[in-house]
């Protein structure tokens, strides 16, 4: 159950003992005179002559390939708006706690101060040495795009926009897992989306990647429905506008089969469910409140299948759920992108795991006896330790077959390796 949190608790939690939440801590040892020699002068000469003569040694003599940046300018930060790049830090802090717990993968925080998207690209590009990969986090829309887009131009290592990518993944895997416990297909389901951000439309381009057609697609901006009549859309809306009659969220959703919404709390009435079809499925996404009420969703639909973005009910929507395996799964791999071939593959690999027997810390950590697939569980729980090692050896096995992986991994022994590196403690 999500517990509730009070101001000066949060602040004291962030404040006290050593300010903030992360470190870095030494990984070798420095207690001789001997240790110190070789970690500095003059032993550490010897490893930057091996890399000046081939570059790719860099990921055998330092920590870059467990390294990644997640890097904000704090123009869209939680929700809150542009709070600017100090106070993006601890949400960035946050992130490279989520990081290194869920897949031991290491973080540098970076917060730079640019609003304008050529500065932001320049500065971060040059900080290719330094990483494994880049994790673009809290950038308003629609600079977020360009920015991603610009940079995976331009970099040999992934960059990935957890805020664009992130949600769709684990939207993705839910409507698979909705719809085959709904009798539903997909390529047959009418959806409406309420929201047009950058997280809205790259679920809504995922969606299409595993079957839903474009044209049974509604999307929904501040402004009503994106229809074909408007002359106010970016291209990233424009690609999804409707010759359609529709103009509100209310007449919008009638008839439809799936409610997605990224958007803010408390949009959809029980009259608006009332006129959706027969088993719908609400994936409503808006923190800390839902487009609608849970337990309105239930009441008025007890036929529907409902996800939202909180840890207090079933099918949680949690970024955790993606991108700790998917650089864990590009990095080993040493891939240099992370592309759709990829993103599909930590889809399938979350929406496989959800029909597998749920361990029984799991069902401790949540106080359940029992969950298996069905309308309360259609995507794993974010606790659960399996995830990682599930979406990582998808991910590397994609990067491989798509040529974008540099290391040639046998994945079932990778896979094993995984599962013993994150098996659960104790």
């Amino acid at each position: 159950m999500d517990m509730p949190i009070d101001r000066e608790a949060a602040l004291a939690y962030h404040e006290l003992g050593r300010p903030g939440k992360i470190e870095v801590v030494p990984t070798k040892p420095t207690s001789t005179q001997r240790d110190l020699s070789l970690a500095y002068s003059p032993g550490v000469a010897e490893p930057c002559r091996e890399i000046a003569k081939d570059r790719e040694t860099v990921s055998r003599y330092t920590a870059r390939q467990n390294l990644v940046g997640v890097i904000s300018n704090g123009t869209a930060v939680l929700g809150l708006g542009n709070l600017g790049p100090y106070a993006a830090k601890p949400v960035m802090e946050g992130k490279a706690m989520l990081f290194k717990k869920f897949a031991d993968i290491d973080v540098f925080d970076i917060e730079i101060d640019a609003n304008d998207p050529r500065a932001f690209i320049e500065t971060v590009a040059r900080l290719e040495p330094t990483f494994g990969g880049i994790n673009l986090e809290d950038i308003r829309a629609p600079e977020c795009f360009e920015i991603e887009d610009e940079l995976k131009s331009r970099m040999g290592i992934p960059v990935f926009h957890d805020d664009q990518h992130g949600t769709a993944i684990i939207t993705a895997a839910a409507l698979l897992n909705a719809c085959e416990v709904s009798g539903k297909r997909v390529a047959d389901v009418q959806v409406v989306c309420n929201g047009a951000g950058a997280s809205a439309i790259r679920c809504m381009e995922l969606w299409t990647a595993v079957g839903v057609r474009r044209e049974n697609i509604t999307l929904l901006d501040t402004k009503g429905v994106v229809h074909l009549e408007r002359a106010d859309l970016s291209k990233q809306k424009a690609a999804f506008a409707q010759k359609t009659k529709a103009r509100t969220l209310a007449e919008a959703m009638a008839g439809k089969d799936v409610f997605c919404g990224l958007s803010v709390g408390d949009v959809v009435s029980a009259e608006m469910l009332k006129t959706m079809a027969a088993r719908p499925i609400i994936c409503a996404l808006a923190n800390p409140d839902p487009e609608v009420p849970y337990a309105v969703a239930r009441e008025t639909r007890p036929d529907a299948i409902v996800a939202t973005g909180r840890s207090d009910h079933p099918n949680q929507v949690n970024n955790v759920l993606g991108f700790p395996g998917i650089f864990r799964g590009a990095l080993d791999a040493y891939a240099s992108t992370i592309n759709e071939e990829m993103k599909l593959a930590a889809v399938y690999a979350l929406a496989r795991l959800a029909k597998e027997p749920v361990p029984a810390e799991v069902l401790s950590a949540y106080g359940l006896r029992q969950v298996s697939f069905g309308p309360e569980y259609i995507i794993p729980k974010p606790i659960d330790m399996r995830v990682v090692p599930w979406v990582a050896a998808q991910v590397a096995t994609a990067a491989m077959k798509s040529g974008v992986a540099r290391r040639r991994l046998d994945i079932e022994t990778y896979q094993r390796e995984l599962a013993l590196r994150f098996a659960p403690k104790g």
